[in-house]
């Protein structure tokens, strides 16, 4: 299977009318309102996910919390850190059926107030058994959040910034962490357990965020639709695409494209989990989407972000302080990655971002790789140095692909109908890949030491072949018109398209009616 011819980019009528559009979004108040407050309470979800990271590998490197819970070690110390994620899996089968009857923003309302009951708990947990227990509450919550709350923010941009906003939403992964590895490197002067517990406590600043703002948020104008609520989701579209212009012939075309596809997909879709695997395009979805959430956790990123005192122990670098501020660091530096990477989504290609960035992967660790090895055969220093360049090297080739492209691509290739099932998908299978390598890592490290990176250089090699034959390219497409992406169907393409055109050749015709009418009442005048 190759992957699917890229588009041309200049052939959607939406996708042009909004590149065309010269104003930019900071000098249009409405949009701009919305674009600052889409930040705490969608963008900032992800802030959960880099916390917790940043909590259990930063947790490790103090001594009161590994005196607390036995000096965990192999498969206690892999529990600890994969309760989350477990959590995650059990709780996704029932996402998109909150999610597409209640709306995004009770999905996030509902996960985000889990995530905080679970979080008190994680604070006063009083042994390894309720300290399980409560993250494994928060991994439940933590995916109705986020699959709601990237829904809801590829719904809600303006296509022209789209693809940046659903790019920024996995970048404030690290800003999450770096509060945590930030407070864990100052709690960790206190010499008690309130050193874990005021981090474990402070997890649930993101989710309070969430429950305070999110229903000053729009809700999705395609879900308002799904549930033929037109005039509410027309008002949405008017007020944030148009800056309340009723008139505007971009949201009148918009309009008539999301309502034309929405009746098709809903037509040819019986809402259920069935559906995934109904068509042969459905299913290369699945297979996209599930093999992105293998790849999202098992590309060696779980290595540095949950036992990176592990590693940098191989290498020499036991130090607890050091290790915290070279953590803390690192975090600051995926940060600006992150972020980088995410502002430069539109200048390039989805398959060229997603290929150099998993080549560039492949390359860092291998002399990750060599370099850990020199230093445990020859006790190098130069290796040891070099092997703590490689780290940060990681990052800016995972974003580059992994991070910032993750969800505008899932949000890309799942029409509206199976969109939150196809990203409950993806979750199901990157968390299911985390609560694997978590578990197996510390393992791996202790069984077979460096060798053990050997494993990750093969697999990413088998990553790269994936993503050069299975990944189609996106770019240059309205969320409208990549519903059709993998179905051989023109007649349903061409049936959308029609909406269009017909909307906007009719407000064409009622301009130029107006312009003669104008024109005759003036000759008359003369």
């Amino acid at each position: 299977m190759v992957a699917a011819a890229a588009p041309s980019g200049d052939h959607n009528l939406i996708h042009r009318m909004a590149m065309d559009d010269p104003i930019p979004w900071w000098k249009k108040p409405n949009l701009r309102a919305m674009y600052l407050l889409l930040f705490p309470c969608v963008i900032g979800i992800e802030m959960t996910s880099g916390f917790d990271s940043q909590i259990i590998n930063s947790a490790q490197l103090l001594p009161a919390w590994k005196s607390y819970f036995g000096y965990p070690t192999g498969a206690y110390n892999g529990i600890l850190a994969s309760a989350l994620p477990l959590g995650s899996v059990i709780g996704l089968p029932l996402i998109p059926l909150v999610n597409d009857t209640f709306g995004r923003r009770w999905c996030i309302m509902f996960g985000s107030c889990v995530m905080v009951i679970g979080t008190l708990i994680q604070g006063f947990a009083i042994n390894g058994v309720m300290y399980i227990l409560a993250r494994g509450i928060i991994g439940f919550g933590l995916p109705y959040a986020i699959v709601a709350g990237s829904c809801l923010i590829g719904e809600l941009g303006y296509p022209k910034e789209r693809p940046i906003l659903t790019s920024l939403f996995n970048a404030c992964y690290f800003i999450g962490a770096i509060v945590a590895a930030g407070c864990t490197f100052g709690t960790q002067q206190i010499p008690n357990d309130w050193s874990w517990r005021i981090p474990s406590f402070l997890q649930m600043a993101p989710s309070l965020l969430q429950i305070a703002f999110v229903f000053f948020l729009p809700e999705s104008p395609r879900y308002l639709m799904s549930k033929d609520r037109f005039e509410e989701a027309e008002a949405v579209l008017i007020k944030y695409h148009a800056e309340g212009n009723p008139e505007s012939e971009f949201v009148r075309a918009e309009i008539a494209e999301i309502k034309a596809t929405l009746e098709i997909e809903l037509e040819n879709s019986k809402r259920s989990w069935m559906d995934l695997v109904r068509t042969a395009g459905m299913r290369r979805r699945v297979v996209i989407g599930s093999l992105l959430g293998l790849f999202t956790q098992l590309s060696g990123n779980v290595v540095i972000s949950y036992f990176l005192g592990d590693v940098l122990k191989l290498i020499g670098y036991t130090d607890p302080a050091f290790q915290a501020k070279y953590n803390l660091g690192n975090q600051c530096w995926s940060l600006v990655c992150g972020v980088s990477a995410a502002l430069v989504v539109m200048r390039f290609r989805r398959r060229t971002m997603y290929l150099t960035g998993i080549f560039s992967i492949l390359a860092v660790y291998v002399a990750w790789t060599i370099c850990t090895a020199v230093f445990i055969v020859d006790r190098s220093d130069i290796a040891a140095k070099l092997s703590l360049f490689w780290i940060y090297a990681f990052s800016p080739a995972y974003n580059l692909c992994f991070n910032a492209l993750t969800y505008t691509y899932l949000i890309e290739i799942f029409p509206y109908a199976q969109r939150a099932r196809g990203i409950s998908i993806f979750q199901f299978w990157g968390k299911a890949a985390q609560f694997f390598g978590t578990n197996v890592n510390p393992i791996g490290t202790q069984a077979i030491g460096w060798k053990y990176l050997l494993v990750y250089c093969c697999w990413i090699a088998v990553e790269a072949i994936l993503i050069w034959f299975l990944w189609p390219e996106t770019s240059g497409r309205s969320l409208e018109e990549l519903a059709f992406l993998f179905e051989n169907r023109e007649d349903f393409a061409q049936r959308a398209e029609n909406a269009v055109t017909k909307t906007v050749l009719h407000l064409d015709s009622d301009k130029n009616s107006n312009q003669e009418k104008q024109a005759v009442e003036q000759q008359e005048k003369v």
